[in-house]
């Protein structure tokens, strides 16, 4: 029997104006606003075969035989690529991070955003990258904005004024437009304790700032929005430290604790360099790693100190990248 197969590559995005909490029932609609930076240096390779010899669908995710939570997750995108084609055979889906896997460096974007694209295309679909992020971000809302490069929106769930229930995100501006540079302070090499999906449940149905955090969260990412296309280094800076701690405030008061000592160490170490001059300006997603902001002429002086800090374990030095796209050559019949 015939295998069709195709591999994608997909970066990780950290989102500067924070998604945070999801719109009550189906389809995995966030329920703010976000923006986000695709990051080239975090990347996920993912090879999708779609083989008509094969039983069932298997996942390996870095060289091992994925957990059946996250294998669930998988098969749920190739069912719906399977109902969008037709198609009956089952797949081989492998996958591997040259960064940490779900710690909170955005693995689950990535991750998925590559799937969706080596799993369409195995399939002998030919959709654009607006309709392969609405795949994408049906499985992790972020993963929608991996499908494209540099500066990336994803708005609030519908209803949309259209009355359509597809969300994909959209560029915003090309990698080229900030000259900025983001230091990924490592603080483990381990998974988080909590994942995103629960962290954000938790918050939603328990934290008395909840509330709070979906009003505010959609005027910061408007303001940030604006400062992003003024090309304002500093005041983007500033407000994705305020998306970022009002993100993490709305989850500690419902006990969703991502920070650790090697955090609020890193954080200190961002504090002691603005203090100096040098520019620098934190943002946290749900896990412990902090992401530092930095103009090129600041990232010498920021990334020595970030690497002297004792908290961190490695730094990975990271640049706007491009968008989600297939690898050369390595799709088609088996």
């Amino acid at each position: 029997m015939t295998a069709n197969a195709a591999v994608a590559i997909a970066h990780a995005n950290i989102a500067l104006s924070k998604y945070w909490g999801k719109r009550e029932g189906s389809g995995n609609y966030p329920a703010v606003p976000s923006l986000s930076v695709t990051l080239a240096g975090l990347a996920t390779r993912t090879r999708v075969t779609f083989d008509g010899a094969a039983e069932n669908d298997a996942f390996t995710l870095d060289g091992q035989v994925a957990a059946p939570a996250a294998r669930a997750r998988v098969v749920e995108m190739l069912d719906r690529v399977r109902r969008a084609t037709g198609e009956t055979r089952r797949a081989r889906v492998e996958s591997s991070n040259d960064f940490p896997t779900a710690s909170g460096l955005a693995s689950s974007a990535s991750g998925f955003a590559a799937l969706a694209v080596a799993a369409a295309r195995a399939a002998g679909l030919d959709w654009d990258a607006a309709r392969l992020s609405d795949l994408a971000r049906q499985s992790s809302a972020s993963a929608a904005r991996s499908l494209f490069g540099g500066f990336v929106e994803l708005p609030a769930g519908p209803p949309m004024p259209d009355g359509s229930e597809t969300l994909s995100a959209r560029p915003v501006a090309p990698p080229g437009h900030l000259p900025l540079v983001v230091f990924v302070c490592v603080t483990t090499e381990g998974p988080k304790a909590l994942g995103s999906s629960e962290g954000m449940r938790k918050t939603m149905a328990e934290s008395p700032f909840a509330r709070a955090w979906l009003d505010e969260a959609p005027r910061l990412h408007a303001r940030l929005r604006g400062a992003l296309l003024a090309s304002d280094f500093l005041e983007l800076g500033e407000l994705a430290e305020a998306s970022a701690f009002a993100m993490h405030a709305s989850a500690l008061a419902a006990g969703v604790v991502y920070w650790t000592g090697a955090t609020i160490d890193v954080l200190a170490a961002v504090r002691g360099l603005r203090a100096a001059g040098v520019r620098a300006y934190a943002t946290i997603d749900a896990g412990p790693h902090v992401k530092v902001l930095a103009r090129h002429e600041d990232a010498p002086a920021i990334g020595a100190a970030l690497r002297d800090c004792p908290a961190v374990r490695r730094v990975i030095e990271a640049r706007p990248g491009e968008g989600a796209s297939l690898a050369g050559g390595e799709g088609g019949a088996e």
